[in-house]
C-alpha cells in the first residue's frame, strides 16, 4: 500500500542562525565582534531616582539627568511633575577620547529661566568596573546624592557605570558622545571611527609560453600545463598542444586582490605524467608590489620570468639554484574598472573607474544659468528681477485671489499639458546630464 504524500508547509518561519556569538571556541566564549577591532567605551545607565526634593511652588518638580564627562554631556528627557521619574537611558564615551578623570552625573530640575540644581554623584574613572562579554551585565546600585560640597541631599539616583567594548548588548541603545552635539571646545575633538574598505584590484595574468623545460621522464612527450595561486584562489590553463620543452599556451588567468598586498603569486609549471599525476618542473614566485599597475587603455609589456627547479633530497624539498627554464607572462594589475562585489543590476555605476577609458559624451546640456550662453542668462535673470519687482509692488491679497482663480479654474480652460512655468519647474535632471 503506497504511503500518502505527506503535506509540505511553505508559510514563512523565523529562523536564528549562529553568525558567531554565543560559540564556543576552546576555553571562551566567541563574539560577533571578534573579527573587528575593539573599540572601548565607558557605559553610563541612568535607571530612575526616588525621593527627589521640591522645587517647584507646586510642590513637585520636573526632574532630568545630566551626564558629563569633560567636554562631553549627555542629557536624559525630562518629567513633568514627578519626584520618582525612570529613564533607563544609556550613555557610551569613547574612551580613546577621555579628558578628564572624573565622571560627573548630575540630576536638575528643569525651570523656565535656569534650572535648578538638585544633587550629583561623583565616580573617579580608575575605580569604574571593566566588563567583557560574556559576563553577565552590571547590576545598577542606589547612590545618595550630594551638593557642591560633597554632603548628603535628599534623593537618590539608581545607576550602573562599567567600561565595556562594542560587543556589549547597550551599544546599539546608547546615546554616543562622537555622534553628539557639543561646545565649540569640544568640536575639535569629535572624530568618528571609519572602517575603510580595501582598494581591490584586478591581477590579470596573461601565460604566453614556456622555455627550455626540463622533464624528468625524457622518454615521453610532456603534457604541460601552467597553475596559478593568488590567495585562496587557484586557477590553470589548459594543457599545451605543442607537446615539448618549449610549449604554448596564450592563456588568461584573472584574479582579485586587494591592497595592502600581503601575499605573492605562485606559479608553478607541471607535467601530466599520469591519471592524478603530476609533477613539478619549475616555481616562481611574484610579488604583487613589483607588478605594473594600468589604469589606461595602453598595453602591457611582456616579462620572462626564471622558474626555479625544486628537487626531493632525503624527504626534504630543496630548491636548485642553478637556472633551469623560463616562462614568458604579461601580468598587470588592472584598476580601471570596477571590481563588482554585487550583482550586475543592483550597480549604480558601470562605467570603468579610469577616465581615460570613458566613452565619449554626446553633448553637453546648457541651463540657463550657464554662463556659457549669455543670451539665455540674460533673459533668464531679465524675467526674474520683473518677477519679482511686480510680485512687491502688488499687494499680497491681490496676488492670492489671482492665483486661487488660477488653480481653481473650470476644466475647460485647463490645457491638458503642462503649462511652460510648471513644466519647467518641475523638471528634474535626467541621470544622463548629472552624468555630464
Amino acid at each position: 500500500m503506497q504511503k500518502p504524500p505527506q503535506s509540505q508547509d511553505f508559510a514563512l518561519k523565523e529562523t536564528s542562525p549562529n553568525i558567531g556569538a554565543g560559540s564556543i571556541t576552546g576555553d571562551k566564549l566567541s563574539c560577533t565582534y571578534d573579527l573587528v577591532e575593539q573599540m572601548h567605551y565607558l557605559y553610563v545607565r541612568v535607571v530612575k531616582a526616588k525621593d527627589l526634593p521640591a522645587k517647584d511652588v507646586t510642590g513637585s518638580c520636573d526632574p532630568y539627568v545630566e551626564v558629563k564627562l569633560g567636554n562631553y554631556k549627555g542629557v536624559t528627557r525630562h518629567f513633568e511633575k514627578k519626584s520618582n521619574p525612570e529613564w533607563n537611558q544609556v550613555f557610551a564615551f569613547s574612551k580613546d577620547r577621555l579628558q578628564a578623570s572624573f565622571l560627573e552625573v548630575v540630576v536638575k530640575d528643569k525651570d523656565v529661566v535656569l534650572d535648578d540644581f538638585m544633587g550629583r554623584i561623583m565616580f573617579e574613572l580608575n575605580d569604574i568596573p571593566k566588563r567583557f562579554p560574556p559576563d553577565s551585565p552590571l547590576a545598577p546600585q542606589w547612590y545618595r546624592l550630594e551638593d557642591r560640597k560633597g554632603v548628603k541631599v535628599k534623593g537618590e539616583l539608581m545607576l550602573a557605570v562599567w567600561m565595556g567594548t562594542q560587543a556589549d548588548e547597550a551599544f546599539p541603545d546608547a546615546w554616543h558622545s562622537d555622534a553628539a552635539t557639543v561646545g565649540p571646545e569640544g568640536v575639535n575633538n569629535i572624530r568618528s571611527k571609519v572602517y575603510l574598505s580595501p582598494k581591490l584590484w584586478y591581477v590579470r595574468v596573461n601565460v604566453i609560453e614556456a622555455q627550455d623545460l626540463l622533464p624528468n621522464d625524457k622518454s615521453r612527450y610532456p603534457e604541460v600545463f601552467v597553475k596559478v595561486i593568488c590567495g585562496n584562489q587557484v586557477l590553470r590553463t589548459r594543457i599545451s598542444q605543442s607537446k615539448n620543452i618549449n610549449p604554448i599556451w596564450n592563456e588568461d588567468l584573472m584574479f582579485v586582490a586587494a591592497e595592502p598586498f600581503e601575499e605573492p603569486l605562485y606559479l608553478t609549471v607541471e607535467d601530466r605524467v599520469g591519471s592524478g599525476k603530476d609533477e613539478i618542473l619549475g616555481k616562481c614566485v611574484i610579488a604583487l608590489q613589483t607588478v605594473q599597475r594600468r589604469l589606461d587603455h595602453k598595453p602591457v609589456h611582456t616579462r620572462w620570468f626564471n622558474l626555479e627547479k625544486h628537487m626531493i633530497v632525503d624527504g626534504e624539498q630543496k630548491r636548485e639554484i642553478k637556472f633551469s627554464s623560463r616562462i614568458h607572462l604579461r601580468i598587470c594589475l588592472d584598476g580601471g574598472y570596477h571590481v563588482l562585489d554585487e550583482s550586475t543590476h543592483y550597480s549604480s555605476d558601470l562605467r570603468p573607474t579610469a577616465k581615460q577609458l570613458w566613452k565619449s559624451s554626446i553633448g553637453i546640456f546648457e541651463s540657463l544659468l550657464s554662463w556659457r550662453d549669455p543670451r539665455a542668462t540674460t533673459l533668464f535673470v531679465t524675467f526674474c528681477l520683473i518677477a519679482a519687482i511686480v510680485l512687491y509692488v502688488t499687494p499680497f491679497q491681490v496676488v492670492a485671489l489671482l492665483a486661487g482663480i488660477y488653480v481653481l479654474r473650470h476644466p475647460r480652460l485647463r490645457h491638458k499639458l503642462p503649462s511652460v512655468p510648471l513644466n519647467f519647474f518641475r523638471r528634474l535632471p535626467a541621470r544622463s546630464d548629472s552624468m555630464l
